[in-house]
């Protein structure tokens, strides 16, 4: 990788692996058992100035890129993906501000996030409106210097432990292209509560819950841009750059479960020999690094590709999400096979990675939405490439498609559309 990563890409994979493995693996099995918010290691993150790695310089940041934000996700997650999706959140909730927030906007929202003081949440899924962002119910209704929101979020990460949330409503019912906006909410505003926290399979430390809204009355000039009707806007270009961020979050489970793996195959003896002398298992292990390392540099390929600003960066970013999502689920699965009856015990540390990695293969757009993105985007650039029809044979078939068959159904199409025009 030393190709692709720069010094300061290192420095900040070396302060980031420094904490998830000081501070974050030695705790990991415990907050996955309590299903609560690991405070301590938050604060551990913040401490070590990762907090604001992908906020620009100006708003308080240190002014890395989404390749930054990758390799740190990618190394908490090492140690507990709940902990990297913990951690990745924050970018999540922030990016709306940075695509499409005024500068006022960013000074207020970005620079205690980059602080650490404070943290962030993304409110776009709904119940019914999960694949289908452009169905949400819930509203905001000018009133005077005010909008007030009425309905509920489904899904919302870090709900709960955040401080502010980026919540996606409709302010134009009768619209289709500006029909929702994106509005800055912040924790303690009257008619703003939590609701349903939901009990995980995986990634348990990081709280996801409803999120309600009655008759919640938030100022103008949280509106996200000051003008409405750009949310669905700003929830595209944020999935864009945010999905490397889920991929990230991907290759750490796999290599983490890679290692788990490969330390526990040299350990383990059956039939006089360690099981890492078996030709099945070394296999195995050979596909899973081979995927893990494919997984990771298309991850990076697609983060350095949304920092320089390339176009279709839509495609590249569902492709990592896609890829590195699948081959975590993959790995992770292999690594619990590996491990053969201790790997399905809970007091072993492999299970959770393969719970953790279930949900990456569905927030953040799922899986077959990503196929579905990277599909319309091959079509779209097959029209850029007719001229191959040439060095393709074009078969005949009398009847079908031979050139009197073909004149006589012009012919017959163009009497059947000289209609006369009768006059009364």
């Amino acid at each position: 990788m030393s190709g692709i990563l720069t010094e300061q890409n290192l420095i900040w994979r070396a302060r980031a692996r420094a904490v998830a493995e000081k501070v974050v693996r030695p705790l990991a099995a415990k907050y996955d058992r309590l299903q609560e918010y690991p405070w301590d290691i938050k604060e551990a993150i913040a401490k070590a100035g990762l907090m604001g790695v992908w906020i620009p310089e100006e708003y308080g940041g240190a002014g890395g890129g989404v390749i930054d934000l990758c390799i740190c996700v990618e190394e908490l997650s090492r140690a507990c993906g709940g902990v990297g999706v913990l951690y990745a959140v924050n970018a999540l909730g922030t990016f709306p501000v940075l695509v499409g927030g005024t500068e006022e906007q960013k000074h207020r929202f970005l620079r205690p996030i980059a602080k650490g003081e404070k943290l962030i949440s993304f409110g776009l899924s709904e119940k019914f409106a999960g694949s289908d962002a452009a169905s949400l119910r819930a509203t905001a209704v000018r009133d005077g210097d005010f909008y007030v929101l009425n309905g509920e979020k489904k899904w919302n990460t870090n709900g709960g432990a955040a401080d502010i949330y980026t919540v996606f409503a409709v302010t134009d019912p009768g619209s289709k292209s500006r029909r929702t906006s994106a509005i800055m909410v912040e924790k303690g505003t009257p008619g703003f509560r939590i609701g349903k926290v939901e009990d995980k399979m995986g990634i348990r430390c990081v709280p996801v819950v409803e999120i309600h809204f009655e008759d919640c009355r938030v100022p103008v000039k949280n509106l996200l841009g000051e003008v409405p009707g750009m949310g669905f806007k700003h929830a595209m270009m944020t999935l864009d750059k945010a999905r490397p961020g889920v991929a990230a979050q991907a290759v750490g489970l796999a290599q983490g479960a890679l290692e788990y793996a490969m330390v526990y195959a040299g350990y383990r003896e059956q039939f006089g020999a360690p099981i890492s002398s078996f030709q099945m298992i070394q296999g195995m292990l050979a596909d899973m690094a081979t995927k893990v390392e494919a997984a990771r540099n298309l991850v990076y390929v697609a983060a350095l590709a949304v920092d320089r600003g390339e176009p279709n960066v839509s495609k590249l970013s569902a492709m990592c999400k896609l890829f590195a999502t699948d081959t975590a689920m993959e790995v992770t699965t292999n690594a619990v096979q590996i491990f053969g009856g201790y790997g399905y015990m809970r007091d072993y540390p492999i299970e959770k990675y393969m719970r953790d990695a279930k949900i990456t293969q569905i927030y953040e757009g799922t899986n077959q939405v990503q196929r579905m993105v990277v599909a319309r985007s091959l079509i779209k650039e097959s029209l850029g490439l007719k001229h191959l029809l040439d060095f393709i044979p074009k078969e005949i078939q009398k009847g079908v498609n031979d050139p009197e068959t073909l004149k006589r159904l012009a012919e017959e199409t163009a009497n059947a559309l000289d209609v006369p025009t009768h006059h009364s």
